[in-house]
């Protein structure tokens, strides 16, 4: 097994579960008590191990 793969697609689970869990936590807080500080920076890690989870799968080579 690939170790790349493997981790390229944990990245890719990982970005996609901050991506959920920034959604839920900016759709599930009232106006008065949303932490846009606390979204902005699971939005922006969520994107980030995303982009470079689907990065990491697509440029590794299948050497089986």
């Amino acid at each position: 097994m690939n170790l790349k793969r493997f981790f390229g697609g944990l990245l890719t689970i990982l970005g996609i579960v901050g991506l959920i869990y920034t959604a839920v936590l900016f759709a599930g807080a009232s106006a008065e008590t949303r932490d846009i500080k606390s979204v902005i920076i699971y939005g922006i890690l969520g994107i980030v191990f995303f982009t470079s989870g689907i990065s990491l799968v697509r440029t590794t080579k299948d050497e089986s």
